[in-house]
């Protein structure tokens, strides 16, 4: 296999960025562009396919095939794009509004098929694009334009979603984290199956600050944990924390007080088919909890495209039919 060298300024096109400044998306756009570059594909083998919003203007501003389609509908164009042609490496960008509202259906249908493909979703909790309503992941309570007394829906936590419509990938990353970022973005790119990357991102316009509870400070890394698989679930400053199973709960704990050792911190297997621990790391929140990073469930199931090529093989195989003429003079025929 021919092994292609890139830099990640291949992948920028010539269109103007107009994204506002500070706006998380340019952060994640690099960190895209650099795992594309460092995986030795052909850059015409890349589709980059969006819905609507902020995030959805991600291919114009790539240097390779792309799709800007229409709202909520990305998902369903880009699994055509990798059934139609499975040789195609895709990625779908798409954000919380155009993936967890009109796009919800096609959201999970896309994950429950578990189409080869890569979905990138930038959650910064409210419609940037459309000047700041509340979104289907906007925090119970959250004030804006359409919800000016505070909101009283419950929110979606989208990697909940990914584990109930039968999931086999999901990760969480921060804008700002460049390394982490590349990190996840280059495993999910070499997984097999739908893998969801959910990141957090910041709308300096509507939404500014939604994540500084968990991102900014000097204690952010009390309030994060970055998992690997194979490793402990160590978090802290002086990574003197760690996560223990209590009661069929997890626990954050001091290592070396109150009895625990390190012996009792949990290793992470994200390739753990049950999802009970995914889900229990997936809702982790402060205060009690650090927030779980890093990729949390990769789970090898056979794919969509893998599945319809294996059954039109077959198919053709056994058929009888093997051509036009075949068809037209199979069933009840006359001589006129």
């Amino acid at each position: 296999m021919t092994e292609f060298t890139y830099t990640a300024k291949d992948f920028k096109s010539t269109s103007e960025v107009r994204w506002c400044p500070g706006c998380g998306d340019h952060a994640i756009m690099n960190a895209v562009q650099r795992v594309m570059a460092g995986l030795g594909l052909n850059k015409a083998d890349y589709a980059v396919i969006s819905g609507i919003g902020c995030s959805s203007r991600f291919p114009y501003y790539m240097n390779t095939y792309g799709f800007h389609t229409i709202h909520g509908r990305g998902a369903a164009i880009a699994s055509g794009v990798k059934s139609a042609n499975p040789n195609l490496h895709v990625w779908q960008i798409t954000g919380d509004g155009d993936a967890m509202a009109i796009g919800g259906n096609h959201f999970i249908h896309t994950i429950r098929r578990n189409v080869d493909m890569n979905l990138i979703l930038f959650n910064n909790k409210i419609y940037g694009l459309t000047k700041g309503q509340y979104s289907p992941t906007t925090d119970l309570g959250a004030k804006t334009k359409t919800s000016p007394f505070g909101t009283i829906e419950e929110p979606f936590v989208p990697g909940q979603l990914v584990l109930g419509a039968k999931g086999t990938y999901y990760a969480r990353t921060i804008d700002g984290n460049m390394k982490m970022s590349q990190e996840i973005f280059d495993d999910a790119a070499r997984f097999k199956g739908t893998s969801v990357v959910e990141v957090l991102q910041n709308c300096v316009i509507f939404n500014s600050g939604i994540h500084e509870m968990i991102t900014k400070g000097d204690d952010r890394d009390e309030k994060q944990i970055y998992l690997k698989h194979g490793e402990k679930m160590i978090f802290g400053t002086q990574k003197d924390k760690g996560l223990v199973l209590e009661n069929g709960k997890l626990k954050a704990v001091v290592i070396g007080q109150d009895g625990y050792t390190i012996d009792d911190v949990l290793v992470h297997d994200a390739r753990e088919e049950s999802l009970y621990m995914h889900a229990a790391l997936i809702n982790m929140k402060l205060p009690e909890m650090p927030v779980a990073f890093g990729v949390i469930r990769a789970v090898e199931m056979p794919t969509y495209d893998q599945e319809m090529e294996r059954q039109i093989a077959e198919v053709k195989e056994t058929a009888k039919i093997k051509c036009m003429d075949d068809l037209l003079k199979s069933g009840n025929t006359w001589e006129v």
